[in-house]
């Protein structure tokens, strides 16, 4: 099996053994979180396609399973899956276990770091391509969605969700492995790195998982009401 499927399938691993802790309970979930996460999915993996075609990034097949969908890879594609369960579990056990988390005179602050920083990575690297797309999207959505019921609990699943963040992300990116996975375009990033990780997967992991959020409160709301 490839390294980056390995990445994959250990990053999913314990998230789904525990989704079956009687207090979260999280198995009763699967149909919302499959169903948000392949509504997200569709435009990312289509933004992905595109950047790929660019030479914005692209994928190591020394560290692939050598199985294509377009210019993605399969692990590529599951990761747009996986990620999101990841993340939900995440923000379900936050629910489950801190039932009484208060967080809203911080999460207005968060959302405006996002807008605020967004907006200064546009006006200083706008012709940047991932700089500029993950920025906007994040100031964008941040926008549309910060005064939604759910993005207190959001915020803390983002912040913790960190973690698993800098330790996948950085095996993707050369952190471990003598050359990336997955490799960056140095003409369409600012150039930081955490690590080996761009600064700009801050904002693009925000921007996915904030849609997905709303899209799984979405489809559980429409289901209970």
């Amino acid at each position: 099996m490839s390294l980056y499927a390995w990445v994959i399938l250990l990053s999913f691993s314990g998230p789904f053994a525990l989704s079956f802790d009687k207090k979260v309970a999280f198995f009763k979930e699967w149909r919302f979180v499959f169903l948000a996460a392949l509504a997200v999915a569709v435009p990312f993996l289509i933004w992905d396609e595109l950047f790929t075609q660019w030479g914005v990034w692209g994928f190591n097949p020394n560290y692939l399973l050598k199985i294509y969908l377009g210019h993605l890879p399969l692990e590529e594609v599951l990761f747009f899956i996986v990620i999101p369960y990841n993340f939900i579990f995440i923000l379900k056990v936050i629910q489950a276990y801190f039932p009484n988390r208060n967080q809203k005179r911080i999460a207005p602050f968060f959302a405006f770091i996002f807008i605020a920083t967004s907006a200064l990575w546009i006006l200083l690297y706008g012709t940047n391509y991932y700089t500029f797309l993950a920025t906007f999207l994040s100031a964008a959505l941040t926008i549309l969605l910060r005064n939604k019921s759910w993005y207190q609990d959001f915020m803390w699943a983002y912040l913790l969700c960190l973690v698993p963040f800098f330790i996948v992300n950085g095996i993707l990116t050369g952190a471990v492995t003598e050359a990336p996975i997955v490799w960056y375009s140095g003409q369409h990033i600012i150039g930081w790195r955490m690590v080996s990780i761009p600064f700009e997967d801050l904002y693009y992991n925000y921007s996915l998982l904030l849609p997905l959020t709303w899209m799984y409160f979405s489809l559980k709301n429409r289901k209970e009401n």
